[in-house]
Parts: C-alpha cells; sequence; structure tokens
C-alpha cells in the first residue's frame, strides 16, 4: 500500500480557494500613458491607479518609488509553492522581471515604456511560506535609447539574497515609436 492510497490527495479537505478581484487594466493604460513613468508608479504605490491584474493575481504590492530603483514585496502563500512546498521560481521570475520594468518606468517621460528582452535569473538560496515578506528590488543600469540594462536582487525577510538578476529591457513609444 502507498501513501496515495492511505490518504485522499484530493479530498474536499484539502482544497483551498483564493479569489481575485482586479480593474480592466484597458482605461488604467490610457491615463497612465499620459503620466511620466514616475508619476505611474508613484500612483500605483500610492493607490491612486490601481496595480496590474497580474500583481494582484500572484499577490505583490509596490513598496518603493525612487527615480531608477524600485521595491516589490509579496507576503508568501501557499499557493505560490511547487510540489515540494518552495515557492515557484517564476514567483521570483515575475518580481523581478516587474521591479526591474518599473525602475526604468521610473525614468521615462509621458507615451514611453519598456518590455522585457531578456532576463537572466541565479537562484542562491530556496524561499518559502516561512520566509517572511519577500523584497524584490529592481535598479536601472543603463538607460539607453533603444535598450536599457537593469539588475534586481530578491531577499527574504531576514534580509538574505536568495535571487540575483540581469535583464534587457527594449524601449518603445516616445522617439522610438515610428
Amino acid at each position: 500500500m502507498t501513501f496515495a492510497d492511505t490518504v485522499d490527495l484530493l479530498s474536499p479537505t484539502s482544497r483551498r480557494e483564493r479569489v481575485v478581484h482586479w480593474q480592466a487594466p484597458g482605461p488604467i493604460a490610457k491615463v497612465a500613458a499620459a503620466m511620466t513613468g514616475m508619476e505611474a508608479m508613484c500612483g500605483i504605490r500610492d493607490g491612486i491607479l490601481p496595480p496590474p491584474p497580474f500583481a494582484k493575481l500572484i499577490g505583490f504590492r509596490m513598496a518603493v518609488v525612487e527615480p531608477s530603483r524600485i521595491v516589490m514585496e509579496l507576503d508568501p502563500e501557499e499557493s505560490l509553492e511547487n510540489t515540494i512546498g518552495l515557492l515557484h521560481g517564476a514567483t521570483a521570475a515575475a518580481l523581478l522581471d516587474t521591479a526591474m520594468g518599473c525602475a526604468i518606468s521610473t525614468m521615462l517621460p509621458a507615451g514611453q515604456t519598456s518590455v522585457t528582452l531578456d532576463l537572466k535569473l541565479t537562484y542562491l538560496r530556496p524561499l518559502s511560506v516561512r520566509s517572511g515578506t519577500i523584497r524584490a528590488e529592481g535598479k536601472v543600469i543603463k538607460l539607453g535609447r533603444q535598450n536599457s540594462y537593469t539588475e534586481g536582487f530578491v531577499r527574504g525577510g531576514a534580509g538574505n539574497l536568495a535571487v540575483h538578476s540581469t535583464a534587457t529591457f527594449a524601449m518603445i513609444g516616445g522617439a522610438n515609436l515610428k
């Protein structure tokens, strides 16, 4: 007899539910396009603009907005775990991609944005629900006309570095939109 034979892994007592509410992104994008990136990032941080639907889905929030630097926070929960009881690596990837892209936004005029071209992550230690509040920091290394370069860090609640990242972003809109 195996463990699966003795325990009903699909029983209602093991079931969890998470309801996510978000605002339609289209109208928000139109409003944000008329703002500088810094104004939009501060608007999200301060609750003037709703966060993107993906931020609501994962459960992260913008905690720090400074020129060329963003810090996102996440209180990890069971819904983000993989089958070995650790946070799925995509959680850190999503936090870092967002923090680094938003860091670039803080430096941009109205009508310009960026999109990820590449994202490299190095996982140094696992994260779990027991890690406490997770902080992902994105910093601009070089802001360019066509491409920009960033660096990011994810730390667990005790401040230990868990993930290091670098990324390249393509600049779109503004003078580059033709």
